[in-house]
């Protein structure tokens, strides 16, 4: 990796390491006790909230502040019409912010996990 950080600090260019994850919000089951004969009622939080998923770059340059770009999208349930998750699309534009607000050439790196992201969307990587 030292060679290639050599290589982008000549170009004048921002290193950037890309990553995504995800995290349910609904508890697997709830649970509480009750008086024999009495059901429970158990409130369950993030009821319109089901899963958030989270696409971040953190991008270096030598003699400059780390700089970290994100980008959210909470999943609000089943409706028509409505994605779930990113889309190829969203993953693409997150290295496009990048450039526009870094105001220079971006090296990107991830790490080879075409988790979500649909075939062709992204350059073919090389990875070591």
């Amino acid at each position: 990796m030292a060679r290639h950080k050599k290589r982008v600090a000549d170009l004048g260019a921002w290193l950037c390491f890309e990553d995504d994850a995800g995290q349910g919000l609904r508890p697997p089951k709830g649970r509480t006790w009750g008086h024999r004969g009495h059901t429970p009622v158990v409130r369950v939080t993030a009821q319109g909230t089901k899963r958030v998923s989270m696409a971040a770059l953190i991008c270096t340059k030598p003699g400059r502040r780390p700089r970290l770009i994100y980008r959210i999208h909470l999943d609000r349930g089943p409706a028509k019409g409505r994605r779930k998750g990113f889309t190829g699309t969203d993953y693409a534009r997150l290295p496009d912010a990048a450039h526009q607000q870094l105001g220079g050439p971006v090296v990107l790196v991830w790490d080879c996990d075409n988790g979500g992201v649909p075939h062709g969307t992204w350059p073919d990587p090389v990875c070591d």
